[in-house]
């Protein structure tokens, strides 16, 4: 059985834990001497660690992707929480459940698989739904689409994420294109459409690593996945030599413009109605779970606002701790009586508002419901160039 998860884990207490190796540094303190500069996570979320001492005894012990067993101290450094670790072991693969340490999605893989396979069943358009059933019924693809991440680290970066992407982006697509449909029939096509959204990310299958910590593979690093996605259709389209040559030519469109910019990564920016949505639903998609995991990543920090994020380019408002914040400064008697406190005033400082002891104070003295942050898998800052889906 696994010891405590990362999100169990309280400042200050000692506690043995066992974690991932995301990625490991040995650098050297001003006395020469080496430390440790890693991230360490479990399906929980994922930290920065450092270790300070001992340093020489272990440091050849292990890699980035072994699992290691460590006791140590979680400390709140700067606002952002830091694992110091005392020691640890490299620990062998049959000691730990796997399960225990690799993000998932929170919705049943499987499920959403069914549901995918049941939408592009009632396309309209024969041709692209026989496309995709070609795709999706590849034994060695739907493995994969039903496996990997949609990123490596700044949106939707857990087991099946790119399937809940998918789906997600089909779920907004729908009411947009209905609305437009509305006003003039055949605005947007549906079956282009998701065709385009099935398709567009489809090469990070192949682009991507997820057998243990998400990285980028030989072809991810030298082609990326949007070369991927138009080989992976091309070498599909031999087997359809009835398919329609100018519906080919936009679903590869779809693929090549869908980051929306040139100096995003794409080769083309979109330029028909089916291809600027998907960018645009792409690209929102992809920063609303971004943002959503930015705020739990900083879920066990101080403070109203989460570190900066390169990604979105700005740091993000704790809106669940900033309600809770201002429900209560509106009543006066309790910010008397948090003002009153000598203990508050000395654990705090000048920004008693953001402190752990602040939070405590007034949660015992405000009445009501306390508001409980939903917990859920985190992503890691960490940003390959403009990637946003």
């Amino acid at each position: 059985m696994k010891l405590p998860a990362l999100r169990e884990l309280k400042p200050d207490e000692i506690a043995d834990a066992v974690f991932l190796v995301q990625s490991k540094e040995i650098r050297q303190k001003r006395t020469g001497e080496p430390y440790l500069s890693l991230h360490l996570s479990d399906k929980t979320g994922e930290i920065e660690a450092r270790m300070w001492d001992n340093v020489a005894e272990v440091m050849g012990k292990f890699e980035r992707d072994d699992f290691i067993k460590v006791r140590g101290q979680l400390q709140i450094y700067n606002t952002r929480p830091q694992f110091i670790v005392h020691k640890l072991r490299r620990m062998e693969d049959a000691e730990v459940d796997f399960a225990d340490f690799f993000p998932c999605s929170a919705r049943d893989a499987e499920q959403m698989w069914n549901e995918l396979r049941t939408l592009i069943r009632e396309l309209p358009n024969p041709h692209l739904r026989r496309l995709l059933d070609a795709f999706l019924d590849d034994p060695e693809i739907a493995v994969r689409y039903r496996t990997a991440p949609a990123a490596k680290s700044i949106h939707h970066a857990f087991r099946a994420g790119l399937l809940e992407h998918v789906l997600s982006l089909c779920g907004l697509a729908r009411p947009i294109a209905a609305h437009y449909n509305a006003a003039r029939e055949g605005a947007v096509d549906w079956s282009l459409m998701v065709a385009g959204i099935v398709m567009h990310d489809i090469g990070k299958i192949y682009e991507l690593t997820y057998d243990r910590g998400f990285a980028y593979s030989t072809q991810g690093q030298l082609i990326g996945h949007i070369a991927i996605g138009m080989r992976m259709l091309s070498d599909k389209l031999r087997a359809f030599p009835e398919f329609p040559e100018d519906l080919r030519t936009l679903l590869e469109h779809m693929i090549l413009s869908h980051h929306g910019k040139l100096e995003f990564g794409s080769p083309k920016v979109p330029l028909f109605a089916e291809a600027l949505l998907l960018h645009y639903l792409d690209d929102m998609d992809s920063k609303m779970e971004c943002m959503r995991a930015t705020v739990e990543k900083g879920a066990m920090a101080e403070g109203m606002f989460t570190a900066w994020s390169s990604s979105l380019e700005r740091v993000v408002l704790r809106k669940e701790k900033f309600l809770s914040n201002d429900v209560a400064a509106s009543q006066p008697g309790i910010a008397r009586a948090a003002e009153a406190s000598p203990a508050a005033a000395s654990s705090s400082g000048a920004d008693s508002a953001g402190s752990t002891f602040g939070e405590k104070l007034r949660a015992a003295l405000v009445t009501g419901p306390a508001v409980t942050p939903t917990v859920t898998p985190t992503v890691t800052e960490e940003q390959r160039s403009h990637e946003n889906g």
